[in-house]
């Protein structure tokens, strides 16, 4: 549980039991073909890790992150969102941190991001290292 300064209590679940397209609303304003809320849903039900964020006032999912890996060596962290209104109170830094606690084990977690977030990720203890990406964006 994180209090921060306006008084929202926010919740943090390991699971998405329960969670509906619907609650997945709000997310990826900044992509230009977004994925559909059921899409939305799909992708974190078919992650290995998930980690929801919650507002305990309201029950409205504010956030969430999620892995996928190989079990033994490796994971990647495709996603981290957090509801625009929610950002700038520690609400993604919890998920980030949270989610290194789960993955800790392995010898590496990777995060690609935009040049603009690598700053964010450095506070965590990533390292900007050259990479390449692929994208389908008519696949979304």
């Amino acid at each position: 549980m994180c209090l921060n300064d306006e008084n929202i209590v926010i919740l943090y679940r390991y699971e998405i039991e329960g969670l509906k397209p619907e609650d997945l609303l709000g997310f990826f304003e900044k992509w230009p073909n977004p994925p559909n809320p059921d899409k939305r849903l799909a992708l974190l039900k078919n992650s290995e890790h998930v980690l929801i964020a919650f507002d305990d006032n309201n029950g409205k999912v504010v956030g969430f992150i999620n892995a996928i890996t190989d079990k033994t060596l490796s994971a990647y962290i495709p996603l981290l969102e957090v509801l625009p209104e929610y950002r700038k109170r520690g609400i993604g830094g919890e998920l980030v941190k949270r989610m290194i606690g789960i993955l800790n084990d392995l010898y590496m977690i990777d995060i690609c991001c935009d040049d603009e977030l690598a700053v964010y990720y450095e506070k965590f203890g990533f390292r900007k290292v050259a990479g390449m990406v692929y994208r389908n964006y008519d696949k979304v």
